[in-house]
């Protein structure tokens, strides 16, 4: 059973706080796996909203993943980049201003299984749930 929603948004909330506040240092990497701060813009309120959010890196892009634990909806982060693909992500201290593009079938196909090897869960992820996860590539915006 999932944890209670107001919980993981408090841990959400806590992350980011500290993500922020140590530059990344406290929560850039968990487990091993780093992890950027994305700013969408909500596309009911149309106000800033920050994830944080295991990445890799493929040359110049950052590579996300839209697996909400295997659920069968979309996380909200990634229903907002579709209504609006331009965010903002910190990664450190860095700030970057980026363009979401959900991959293609080929480059979804290359980058799942480096995807996997950083974070075992999202194979499982995927059998939990009959939505085609999506990878989300994130672009520098000039």
């Amino acid at each position: 059973m999932p944890p209670p929603r107001a919980l993981v948004k408090t841990a959400m909330a806590m992350h980011e706080f500290w993500y922020r506040l140590t530059g990344g240092l406290i929560g850039g990497k968990i487990m091993g796996i780093p992890h950027l701060l994305l700013t969408t813009t909500g596309r009911k309120s149309g106000r800033p909203r920050t994830t944080p959010l295991a990445y890799l890196t493929d040359g110049d892009d950052l590579v996300i993943v839209a697996s909400f634990g295997g659920s069968p909806q979309h996380p909200v982060w990634f229903l907002n980049l579709r209504a609006d693909p331009e965010a903002e992500v910190q990664v450190g201290r860095e700030q970057r201003r980026v363009v979401a593009h959900v991959t293609d079938d080929d480059d979804r196909a290359r980058l799942w299984p480096r995807l996997v090897e950083m974070y075992k869960s999202y194979a499982d992820y995927q059998t939990r749930t009959t939505r085609k996860i999506p990878v989300v590539r994130l672009k520098p915006r000039s």
